[in-house]
């Protein structure tokens, strides 16, 4: 009944961190910032002093007192991902150095494409209401998966681990000054995950026997890696939070921006579905109950997200932006998983810790019709060797980015950016939840595209 309790909640907790780690537009935990194609182009730096973009309804409301018409952009960014896992194990790891090897292969490119959309508008409103700013914006967070193939060698932490959001946010900003304006926001957040993953009852059975010999016994009906089921977690909610920011432009050369991203509390309700073998369900006769399908559901908090940035302007031609960046990824240290009925199957533990992000960026206007960019950041992991899973092998990350903006008239511009995404090599060494023993390094990298075009009324 043990070994029960904890594959429901192996498999729902981590669905549930897979929410929160890849749900958040500038969150860490293997997490891509994309939601405006120029900040993509300087590897995000200058992300909360934005100069005539849009997405600032997201980023840093205070910043979008600048716009003097109203304004629409769209921004899409396709992100390459790639993870690859080299690993070996052991079924049963209890065992010692008598547990049999973990079969199966490398799991290929666990990696997808995705497009990621975000629409943002902004309206400068006047008469009565001048220097009041109002905006909102739509977009998807983020849309990543990954997916390694079945009978790979870790099939038994992760199969399939596919996350989609989706923000609805409205802002609006108030001119104190024309060197001082502030902002705030509130956003509706969706989200939605998939996970799959392969259960050992073949060593859940013959450890469980009341002779743990019996793994060992060929006489003995099941073996590890022998009677292989599998569990699939869905699970939604639909959270608010919001979010203010402040824009200061003490000289004429020198802007400062801060934003805050509060916290959203979240209820993720999930659906459980097992598949069984049928000797396996004959074998448990009763105890097959605690594999029965059904809800359960967890409740947490996603991180705050602190910004300051700053944009230096040499001249009217060049500019250098910077970052710094912390997410309160403190908020997922536990996650207790409760069936509907609340009993609770546990707490799994993940122990994630503060992260920093910074960033260095620059733009040079080649004319008035075309402007370069580039950037270089750090950012920071939450995870630990202790906790990590494959279905999250994330580590401190290395960023590098170029782009480009066509002035195609007053009214339009285009943007483009490239960024690469390098991830140290992390480290796996994690038991599941029937004991097998994952050891191995995972390499990590991403490829993003972006193209954006930006009109103004």
């Amino acid at each position: 009944m043990n070994f029960a309790n904890r594959s429901n909640l192996s498999a729902l907790a981590l669905g549930i961190a897979g929410v929160l780690a890849m749900g958040q537009t500038h969150a860490s935990g293997f997490q891509l910032r994309e939601a405006s194609v120029k900040n993509l182009g300087r590897s995000n730096a200058g992300s909360a002093v934005f100069n005539d973009d849009a997405t600032a309804v997201t980023g840093n409301p205070a910043a979008m007192s600048s716009f003097d018409k109203t304004t629409v952009r769209a921004d899409v960014t396709v992100i390459d991902l790639s993870f690859q896992v080299n690993a070996t194990g052991t079924a049963a790891s209890a065992f010692g150095p008598a547990a049999p090897a973990l079969t199966g292969g490398d799991g290929g490119d666990a990696g997808d494409v995705t497009p990621v959309p975000n629409i943002s508008a902004v309206f400068p409103l006047s008469g009565a209401l001048e220097g009041l700013t109002i905006g909102a914006s739509i977009g998807a967070p983020f849309g990543l998966k990954t997916e390694y193939e079945d009978g790979w060698v870790g099939r038994y932490h992760a199969l399939k681990s596919e996350v989609k959001t989706v923000d609805f946010t409205l802002s609006a900003s108030v001119k104190l000054h024309d060197r001082l304006s502030v902002g705030a926001g509130f956003i509706y957040e969706r989200a939605d995950a998939t996970l799959t993953k392969a259960i050992d009852f073949g060593t859940a059975l013959c450890a469980g026997s009341g002779n743990p010999l019996n793994c060992f016994n060929p006489a003995f009906p099941f073996h590890p890696q022998g009677a292989d089921g599998a569990i699939r977690v869905e699970g939604d909610d639909t959270g608010m939070g919001w979010l203010a920011g402040v824009q200061w432009q003490p000289i004429d050369a020198l802007t400062i921006g801060y934003s805050h991203r509060s916290e959203i509390d979240q209820e993720i309700q999930g659906d459980l579905d097992f598949t069984v073998p049928g000797p396996v369900q004959a074998a448990l006769g009763p105890r097959a109950a605690a594999f029965a399908d059904g809800p359960g559901g967890a409740n947490l908090t996603t991180p705050t997200i602190d910004t300051i940035s700053v944009r230096y302007d040499f001249n009217d031609d060049i500019r250098v932006l910077a970052d710094w960046q912390r997410t309160g990824w403190d908020s997922l240290r536990t996650v207790d998983v409760r069936r509907s009925n609340g009993t609770s199957l546990g707490a799994e533990e993940f122990d994630w810790s503060d992260s920093d992000f910074w960033s260095l960026g620059g733009e040079w206007d080649l004319s008035e019709a075309f402007t370069l960019r580039a950037g270089y950041a750090q950012d920071e992991t939450p995870t630990n060797d202790e906790t990590r899973t494959p279905r999250l092998p994330d580590n401190d990350r290395k960023l590098y980015s170029i782009g480009l903006t066509w002035q195609v008239s007053d009214a339009f511009s285009v943007d483009a950016a490239y960024q690469r995404i390098e991830v140290d090599n992390p480290k796996l060494d994690v038991v599941s939840s029937s004991g097998s023993r994952l050891v191995g390094e995972a390499e990590g990298s991403a490829n993003l595209f972006g193209v954006a075009g930006q009109y103004k009324f």
